[in-house]
């Protein structure tokens, strides 16, 4: 490499992000660079005070415009993947959601899960000219190949111990049941028969779209809100774990296993050492299908109520990755053929096809390595980062404590999105002891062993480097 370079790696969602990124800082010490990872909300307010860096953004969404503005502003070289792009909208509709105009102008280089991801960004009608777009492959993605599950061994194992043989129930139903009814398709409405507002997880969408996929969405969730205790009473053997979405509201849930001796729920953690230790995943329309499919742990997609339009048009990947069941004594026939040992996970030449066109990196170069090496690309092409001036300095910081003001400001605004209490429950953090140690056991995997430095910038951000 030319110059020293440093990364900045948000997390917003740590249980699903940070140990993939964390790897990624890890590939990258390994090549030279300095990474600073943390908190994404954290990562904003500080933006401006940290020396001119590649920031490797999760999203181009329209939230991201202020500070995709500031970052450019103040010599930051912004690289994008978008984390929802693999189970994606219909183009229209996740073009509004997913990607702002304003936004994705301050984006130099785009990296994509797969070609499927790329030929959708291809579509997009306000990509900027000329924009590369690389074929890396995702971090998340690495985390579900066969050289990176030990990673996960210990906690596969104390998971094993701690509950026995169990199904796992993934749900992902914020959008009708989120953290905060504020973030669902629709506010509720304060008096009968009024027409209900977009909540935020409408952004981007038409009425009827949201319309559809709100009564679509809420007939399924009362499905698995059935489902949940009939899986105990048809497979007394197991414990059933419910594992909600990270942005759902858990009540419900609990509730429910109150009511029965068998059901757990729980949030704990990376889902993979989950997927990896349970006898069978059942989901309906979630991501953890497709990464179970990955890992060659059967999954079922539980689809007693069926629309064709959402289930095939949005969420067409995981369900046909997965045995289809499309009422409960077919699930239970189903299931119970997998818990015997008659039947494995999904196959055939036509889903491995499908994972192809979707996922590049499951083997070969790990994704965390395509993106390092796209780094050092973009920096050996030209990416001007020197040293600022003086009077660049001063005004950067005064940059700085305006960003902080104005995010800290609208922390406090009404919807509870930007609350510190949601953000404590996507990012709760962890200590400098805990990092050091996933550190270790992925400098084993990789056969890297020399000590890298981990320093604390603040409670949620740290910089790792060789």
């Amino acid at each position: 490499m030319k110059t020293e370079l440093q990364l900045l790696i948000p997390v917003e969602n740590q249980v699903r992000e940070f140990d993939a990124k964390l790897l990624l800082a890890c590939i990258a010490a390994k090549r030279g660079f300095s990474s600073v990872i943390g908190s994404r909300r954290e990562m904003e307010f500080r933006i401006a005070s940290f020396p001119r860096s590649l920031y490797l953004s999760k999203s181009m969404t329209i939230r991201s415009a202020l500070l995709f503005k500031v970052a450019h502003k103040v010599g930051h070289n912004i690289v994008a993947w978008d984390e929802e792009a693999l189970v994606h909208l219909p183009p229209e509709t996740y073009f509004s959601d997913r990607l702002s105009p304003s936004s994705i102008r301050y984006v130099s280089h785009l990296l994509a899960w797969g070609q499927d991801n790329a030929d959708l960004w291809r579509q997009y009608p306000n990509l900027p000219n000329g924009i590369p777009i690389h074929l890396t492959g995702n971090p998340r993605a690495d985390m579900l190949r066969i050289e990176m599950r030990p990673f996960f061994a210990e906690h596969v194992e104390k998971i094993r111990k701690s509950y026995g043989n169990f199904i796992l129930v993934n749900t992902n139903f914020n959008h009708v049941n989120a953290f905060s009814p504020d973030m669902n398709l629709f506010k509720p409405v304060k008096k009968p028969g009024a027409t209900p507002r977009f909540g935020r997880g409408a952004r981007g969408m038409s009425r009827e779209f949201a319309e559809g996929l709100r009564d679509h969405k809420q007939a399924v969730f009362q499905d698995f809100q059935q489902l949940i205790p009939a899986l105990e009473g048809s497979f007394p053997r197991y414990t059933i774990i419910v594992r909600p979405h990270p942005t759902e509201n858990q009540e419900i849930y609990r509730n429910i296993a109150a009511q029965c001796r068998r059901v757990e729920v729980t949030n704990a953690g990376n889902v993979v050492p989950w997927i990896l230790a349970s006898k069978a995943v059942i989901h309906n329309c979630c991501t953890t299908g497709l990464e179970a499919y990955v890992m060659g742990v059967p999954a079922i997609s539980y689809r007693a109520t069926v629309n064709d339009f959402y289930d095939l048009g949005f969420y067409r990947l995981p369900n046909l990755l997965s045995h289809q069941c499309f009422d409960f004594e077919d699930l239970e026939s189903t299931l119970g053929d997998i818990l015997a040992g008659k039947l494995g996970p999904a196959d055939g030449a036509e889903r491995e096809e499908l994972v192809k066109h979707h996922m590049v990196a499951l083997n070969g170069p790990l994704a965390c390595e395509r993106i390092v090496d796209t780094c050092e690309q973009i920096l050996n092409d030209g990416a001007k980062l020197g040293e600022p001036t003086l009077r660049y300095r001063l005004n950067r910081w005064y940059i700085a404590k305006g960003l902080g003001l104005v995010n800290r400001y609208k922390s406090y605004l009404p919807g509870e999105f930007n609350k510190p209490a949601f953000q404590r429950h996507r990012y709760p953090g962890i200590s400098t002891k805990e990092l050091g140690a996933r550190l270790s056991r992925f400098q084993h995997l990789l056969g890297y062993s020399e000590k890298l430095k981990v320093e604390e910038i603040s409670e949620q951000i740290f910089r790792i480097s060789a």
